[in-house]
């Protein structure tokens, strides 16, 4: 059920947040950046709102409403996610809530550790967790690295983060690669904002599934626009949705904060 969790939380809503789900194994050696990849990735930025306002983001806060699907159609159930990031300290958590998929995970990418409280899979409570924090190992911490490694604003950013290496396969596609996986944007030829992320989803590292991820709509915030509403895509099917999202920027959050294990082994989410 590890996998389950995995497909929740990262196919159908977490890669929809920060784009981590929407990664490909590289299986080519390292290369450069290419002109035309950094071409439109500069087109990209400043569509966004410029890569200066984008570099002046130092935390992320974003709470979403979403829905899911079973592969077969049938309605799986609703889902409430807070996600938070500090840029500094490169440390992510993750909160949410939902039927036999309500977990916690905090990773600390300085240090290569984090934990996570995972979701109770047999109970009478479907949105209970086990109550019990467990350390990050194995595809469970691989996950969580490629997680903070693909989150949106460091993909925005990757001109300037070292080892990043951003080139063109194809025209208004930009494919970046990082830490041994890579992301693939289409742009809007107008707009020259992402219209869709496709890739091979980790959510269960054992088992990759085609991924898209497609845009549907944006709202600014500190002069940046960001993703919104979006919908999620595997292997062709429709299986998560967010219909709503809070995002807060540079509002002062410290790491120690997101660090603190929940008292109750229950997601904080507002």
């Amino acid at each position: 059920m590890r996998g389950t969790r995995r497909w929740a939380a990262s196919c159908t809503l977490v890669s929809a947040l920060c784009l981590p789900g929407q990664q490909v194994r590289s299986q080519s050696p390292p290369r450069v950046s290419t002109p035309e990849g950094l071409r439109l990735l500069h087109k990209m930025q400043a569509a966004l709102g410029g890569a200066d306002k984008i570099a002046a983001i130092r935390d992320y806060e974003e709470t979403i409403r979403g829905e899911t699907w079973n592969p077969d159609g049938s309605h799986l159930g609703y889902v409430r996610k807070r996600t938070r990031w500090i840029k500094q300290a490169n440390v992510v958590r993750l909160d949410q809530t939902g039927a036999r998929d309500t977990y916690v995970l905090y990773y600390d990418g300085n240090a290569g550790t984090g934990w996570e409280i995972l979701p109770d899979v047999t109970g009478a409570d479907p949105l209970r967790t086990t109550g019990k924090a467990v350390d990050l190992t194995g595809g469970e911490l691989q996950f969580a690295k490629n997680y903070l490694s693909g989150f949106q604003i460091n993909l925005w950013l990757a001109d300037r983060i070292p080892g990043f290496i951003v080139t063109s396969p194809s025209p208004n596609v930009i494919r970046i690669e990082h830490d041994g996986a890579a992301t693939a944007l289409t742009l809007d030829p107008v707009t020259s904002l992402p219209l869709k992320t496709n890739g091979v989803s980790l959510a269960n590292p054992d088992r990759p599934v085609r991924n898209e991820l497609r845009y549907e709509a944006w709202t600014d915030v500190a002069g940046v626009r960001f993703p919104t509403k979006r919908a999620n895509y595997l292997n062709g099917m429709k299986l998560g949705a967010i219909t709503d999202a809070s995002i807060h920027v540079n509002i002062g959050l410290q790491p120690q904060a997101l660090a603190l294990r929940p008292t109750n082994a229950m997601p904080e989410i507002p």
